[in-house]
């Protein structure tokens, strides 16, 4: 059964077993704001930790690439592009598609992770507000676990476009991973074919392939996880909101 316009209170008062509901003490609010407090430090830490890690990860992979591409350079120049390079440079794009794929795989994973931290703590937020009214017009991030909130957060200081999503190291790390699985099914296309022209049509193609499934991929991911969660507290509304 839904919940009343107002919505139940997020922190009920304290009720007893033969009288009325009694409002919470001074002692209580000032406990509970410190378990909050709490809570809401070991999100941040487990934030940055994760987005720590990947930073680190995606780095890695860049490196490897870079790496990668030097050493069929010196190859190319050793061998004058014959003989057993071919063989050489496809298991070293083959190599780096699928580091590029676990990659990309932990990326998009940290950004679910990192939704969920955000809304984690635009919760904890609503409960400080609710705690003290007073408090809210001095919170810049996001007061209500919902999109709009989780938007507000991402980006306080306007609308949130698209140049934060393009300009992000996932997109980053997207556009390398589809340029070397082009690089990959290009060769492998030459190598079985020997036409110049269709290896590169078909690596093209795969690019915007790779690309466009790696980008429904992901939105889907971060859409499910807003689908699947229910706010305690709506943009615009007042209380707190369940349904059950």
């Amino acid at each position: 059964m839904a919940a009343d316009a107002s919505g139940p209170e997020p922190f009920p008062e304290a009720t007893g077993e033969a009288g009325p509901a009694r409002p919470l003490t001074d002692a209580q609010k000032a406990l509970r704001a410190q378990m909050l407090a709490t809570e809401h430090w070991s999100l941040l830490a487990s934030r940055s930790t994760t987005q720590s890690e990947v930073l680190t990860r995606i780095a890695i992979f860049l490196t490897l690439v870079s790496a990668g591409l030097v050493t069929l350079g010196v190859l190319g120049n050793a061998t004058a592009f014959r003989g057993w390079f071919g063989v050489a440079a496809l298991g070293v794009l083959f190599l780096l598609v699928i580091l590029g794929l676990i990659t990309q795989l932990r990326v998009f994973n940290t950004a679910t992770e990192d939704l969920v931290y955000v809304l984690a703590m635009n919760r904890l937020r609503a409960a400080y507000v609710d705690l003290d009214p007073g408090i809210e017009p001095y919170i810049m991030m996001g007061t209500a676990d919902d999109a709009a909130g989780v938007d507000r957060t991402y980006y306080a200081y306007a609308v949130r476009s698209r140049s934060q999503v393009l300009g992000s190291s996932m997109m980053l790390i997207l556009v390398v991973h589809s340029a070397l699985v082009g690089l990959f099914v290009g060769a492998l296309a030459y190598a079985i074919v020997g036409s110049v022209d269709l290896a590169i049509l078909v690596g093209s193609v795969l690019v915007l392939v790779a690309f466009a499934l790696w980008m429904v991929w992901g939105y889907h991911g971060y859409r499910q996880v807003l689908r699947l969660h229910e706010p305690l507290r709506r943009t615009g509304g007042s209380g707190a909101e369940h349904g059950s």
